[in-house]
C-alpha cells in the first residue's frame, strides 16, 4: 500500500502545490513583478499619513517639501542659491525618501507574492457533513464555507480536507504537499498526537472523520496568509526601541541646525564678509546629519525576519516571536526524534560466557524475523552486517512466531525443534527458570552495565539457556553534537528533555553534549523548569507536539509546536513548523539573531556614515565665512555647491545600495556575543566611517566631470 501512495502523491500533484516556501526559495531578490508593484506602492506611501509613523523619513520629506517650495521661488527670480542646485538637493531628497519606501515595499512585496501562492491554491471545496455522530446516518454535501466550528465531515479517498480538524474516527494517509512541500504522504489518525489536519490537504487512502476546530476565515491556512502578507505585523519592543532613539537623534539634530541660521547671519555681521548658510543648505545638512540610512531600512529589516522564517516553513504568529528567537538563551530540545533519531538500534551482541557471538547474533536475528518494528529490524541487519548472517525467508520457514505482549514483554520463534525467546531481563529469568535453567550471573552484570550506559538490554535465550545480550540503544543524530556546540558559543544553553530514567537520560545527555538534562519529564516539570529559568531573567525556547506539551508551550518565550501535532500545540505555540522537524528549533534561533545582527549592523553603519558628511557639508557651509574651515576638506571636495550635492546624493544612494542585505540578512555565524560586537565594529563601524569618505569624493569627481557644479 505505501508504494501505491508515493506514487498516487506524485502522479496526481494537488493543485495547491504552488506553496509560499517553493516560491520564496524559486523568486529572486529582485523578482521583475514584485519590483514593479514596489516602485508604484513607493510613490504611494509618500502620503504623511504614511511618513508620520517613520519620523526619521517624515523629517526628510518636510525638508524636500520645503527645498521644492524654494526652487519654485528661485525660478521666480528671488531665490536664496542657483536654482540649478536647489533642484539638484530637492530631487535626491525625494529620492532618499522613495528609495526608504522602495525597501519596505520590497520586503512586503516578497511577502504579499507568497500570500498570493497561498490564496490561489484557497478554493471553496464540497464537503460530506455527517447527519449523525458516525458514519451510518449519511452525509449531505455542503459548501466547506457554511462549515462552522464543531460540526463533523467524512472525508474518504481522494477527497479534500475542507476546513481544519481533528480526527475523531479512523486512520488515513494524508497528501500534505499543499502546506509542508513534502512529496511523502503523512499518517493522521484519531486519539494521538497525529490527530490534527489542515484545510488544503488530500486523504489518499481509506478515511477519516473530523470534527471542524476553525470557523471560515480563522483556518490555519487564512492564518498564514494574513502573517505571510504582514498585515498583522506590528513592531517589536526592540524595535520600538530603536525607533524612540532615532525620533530622539532626529530632534537633536534638527534643534541644533534650526540655531546655525542665526549664528551664520551674527557671524557675517561680525566678520563683516560672506553670506549667511541657506535653508536649502541647512535642509540637506540636517538629511545628511539625521540617522537616514537605519531609519529608511529597518522596517524592511523587520518584514524580511519574517519572510525568512517563511522560507525556513516556519509560521511566525507575530514579530515579536521572531525578535524573542534572537535574545533565547536556553533551548529545551525533546530527546526522542530531536537529539536522538527515534527509534532505538541494536548496537551490538554481548554473548554469555561460553557462548560464540555468532550464535547469539544468529539466534537474535531467528527471534526478530517477525518483528517490524524499527528496534526488530535493527537486530537483523546487525546480524547480516557483523557477523553475514543472511535474512531468512519467512515463508520458507514454517516456524511459529511468538509475538510481543505486555504481559510477557518477549517475543521469539519455535521453529525446527529450537526454541528462541527475546525480551526484558526479568522476561528471560522466569521463561529460563521455569525451563530448569538458571540465569548466569555474567549475563545479569552485562545487562547492569547496559542499563547503566543508557542503552536497553534485550536478553536472549534458547530453551533453558540464556546465549546472551543484544544492547539497544538511542542513536545520536549525525552533528547534533556539532550543533549544540555552536550554540554553546553563541551563549545558549541546551536542556535536553526525556522520559526516560535518569541513568539513561545522562548517558545520551554525555554523548550528544547537551549542557542539562531533565528525566523522567511530565508537563508539570516541563513547565516549573521553564518558570524557573524565566524567574532567573532567561528567555526559553522548546518546541512541542502533544497536548501535554501544550502548558509548557504556552509559558516558554518561542513556541515552536509541530505541524503535525495537535491542535491544543498549535494554539499555544507562538510559532508553527509546517515541516514538523524538532530540531527546526536550531534554525528559528539562527534566523531570529540574523535578523538582530542586521539591525545592529545596519544600525552602526548608519550612525558611522555621519563622520564623513561632517567634512564635506560643515566647511561647505561657511567657507565664505570662515575660510579657515577649509581646512575640514580633506576630500578636497570641487565646491561648496558639489561638496553639499555630493553629500546628499550619497546619503540617497546608501540606502538604496544597502536593500539587499536588509533582505538578505547579515551572514549569521555562531559566535560569542564579544566576538560578534569586534566583528561588527570594524566592518560596519570602520566601514561605515570609510566608504562615505570614498563614495562622496567620486560622486563629486562625477559631478565636476559632468559640469553640473
Amino acid at each position: 500500500m505505501n508504494s501505491q501512495i508515493v506514487t498516487s502523491a506524485t502522479t496526481n500533484p494537488n493543485p495547491q502545490e504552488s506553496r509560499a516556501r517553493a516560491t520564496s526559495k524559486s523568486r529572486p531578490l529582485f523578482d521583475g513583478p514584485i519590483v514593479k508593484t514596489a516602485i508604484l506602492s513607493s510613490l504611494r506611501k509618500l502620503d504623511p499619513r504614511h511618513q508620520i509613523r517613520n519620523p526619521v523619513m517624515f523629517v526628510v520629506e518636510v525638508g524636500s517639501v520645503f527645498t521644492t517650495a524654494l526652487f519654485v521661488q528661485s525660478l521666480l527670480g528671488k531665490g536664496e542659491a542657483k536654482p540649478a542646485f536647489i533642484l539638484g538637493v530637492s530631487i535626491w531628497l525625494w529620492f532618499t525618501v522613495v528609495f526608504a519606501n522602495f525597501a519596505e515595499a520590497m520586503a512586503e512585496g516578497r511577502g504579499k507574492a507568497q500570500a498570493d501562492s497561498l490564496r490561489k491554491g484557497r478554493q471553496d471545496t464540497p464537503a460530506k457533513k455527517l447527519r449523525g455522530p458516525t458514519r451510518d446516518g449519511g452525509t449531505v454535501s455542503i459548501p466547506s464555507n457554511d462549515l462552522r466550528k464543531g460540526d463533523v465531515v467524512l472525508v474518504e479517498a481522494g477527497d479534500q480536507i475542507p476546513v481544519d480538524g481533528e480526527v475523531v474516527v479512523g486512520a488515513a494517509s494524508v497528501d500534505e504537499s499543499a502546506i509542508t512541500g513534502e512529496s511523502a504522504p503523512v499518517i493522521r489518525e484519531s486519539g494521538g498526537d497525529r490527530s490534527a489536519v489542515t484545510g488544503g490537504t488530500r486523504v489518499l487512502s481509506d478515511w477519516l472523520v473530523v470534527r471542524i476546530t476553525a470557523n471560515p476565515g480563522e483556518t490555519f491556512l487564512d492564518r498564514m496568509i494574513s502573517m505571510v502578507e504582514g498585515a498583522k505585523r506590528q513592531k517589536t519592543p526592540n524595535e520600538i526601541a530603536l525607533d524612540i532613539l532615532l525620533a530622539g537623534l532626529t530632534i537633536i539634530f534638527l534643534l541644533a541646525t534650526a540655531t546655525l541660521l542665526p549664528y551664520s547671519v551674527f557671524s557675517v555681521e561680525a566678520v563683516g564678509k560672506g553670506l549667511p548658510v541657506t535653508i536649502t543648505v541647512l535642509v540637506a545638512l540636517l538629511v545628511c546629519l539625521i540617522p537616514t540610512t537605519i531609519g529608511g531600512l529597518l522596517s524592511a529589516i523587520g518584514i524580511a525576519g519574517m519572510d525568512r522564517m517563511i522560507q525556513a516553513n516556519v509560521i511566525a504568529m507575530s514579530g515579536r516571536a521572531v525578535e524573542a528567537a534572537g535574545d533565547v538563551d536556553v533551548l529545551l530540545l525533546d530527546k526522542t526524534g530531536t537529539i536522538t533519531l527515534g527509534n532505538r538500534q541494536a548496537s551490538a551482541f554481548l554473548p554469555a560466557s561460553g557462548v560464540d557471538p555468532k550464535t547469539l547474533a544468529d539466534a537474535a536475528q531467528l527471534a526478530s524475523l517477525a518483528d517490524e518494528t524499527p528496534e526488530g529490524r535493527s537486530v537483523v541487519v546487525l546480524a547480516k552486517e557483523k557477523y553475514q548472517i543472511r535474512e531468512r525467508d519467512l515463508a520458507s520457514l514454517k516456524a511459529t512466531f511468538v509475538p510481543f505482549t505486555a504481559q510477557t514483554r518477549m517475543s521469539g520463534v519455535d521453529h525446527d525443534g529450537r526454541e528462541v525467546r527475546k525480551g526484558a531481563a526479568d522476561s528471560i529469568q522466569a521463561y529460563v527458570k521455569a525451563k530448569g535453567g538458571a540465569f548466569p550471573a555474567d549475563v545479569r552484570a552485562i545487562v547492569e552495565r547496559v542499563s547503566k550506559e543508557g542503552g536497553t538490554p534485550l536478553v536472549v535465550a534458547e530453551g533453558a539457556t540464556v546465549l546472551g545480550v543484544i544492547q539497544l540503544k538511542d542513536i545520536v543524530k549525525g552533528g547534533i553534537k556539532e550543533r549544540f556546540a555552536e550554540m554553546r558559543r553563541m551563549g545558549i544553553k541546551t536542556v535536553m528533555i526525556t522520559g526516560d530514567n535518569p541513568l539513561t537520560a545522562a548517558a545520551i545527555a554525555a554523548e550528544a553534549g547537551v549542557d542539562d538534562y531533565l528525566a523522567e519529564a511530565t508537563p508539570e516539570a516541563k513547565l516549573a523548569l521553564i518558570r524557573e529559568y524565566q524567574a532567573g531573567g532567561r528567555l526559553v525556547a522548546m518546541t512541542g507536539d502533544g497536548t501535554n506539551d501544550a502548558p509548557a508551550l504556552a509559558q516558554a518565550d518561542v513556541a515552536v509546536a509541530m505541524n503535525t501535532g495537535t491542535q491544543a500545540a498549535k494554539e499555544a505555540g507562538n510559532m508553527v513548523d509546517l515541516d514538523s522537524n524538532p530540531t527546526k528549533l536550531i534554525e528559528v534561533v539562527e534566523i531570529g539573531k540574523q535578523m538582530l545582527m542586521t539591525r545592529g549592523s545596519l544600525t552602526t553603519f548608519s550612525i558611522a556614515n555621519d563622520i564623513a558628511k561632517y567634512f564635506a557639508i560643515i566647511p561647505a557651509a561657511f567657507a565664505t565665512t570662515y575660510p579657515v574651515l577649509d581646512r575640514l576638506n580633506v576630500m578636497r571636495l570641487t565646491s561648496p555647491s558639489s561638496a553639499i550635492l555630493s553629500a546628499v546624493i550619497f546619503n540617497a544612494l546608501i540606502i538604496i545600495a544597502l536593500i539587499p542585505l536588509a533582505l538578505r540578512g547579515v551572514r549569521y555565524t555562531p559566535v560569542g556575543a564579544g566576538a560578534l560586537l569586534r566583528r561588527n565594529l570594524l566592518v560596519y563601524g570602520l566601514g561605515g566611517i570609510v566608504v562615505p569618505f570614498v563614495g562622496i569624493k567620486l560622486i563629486d569627481v562625477l559631478l565636476t566631470l559632468a559640469h553640473f557644479v
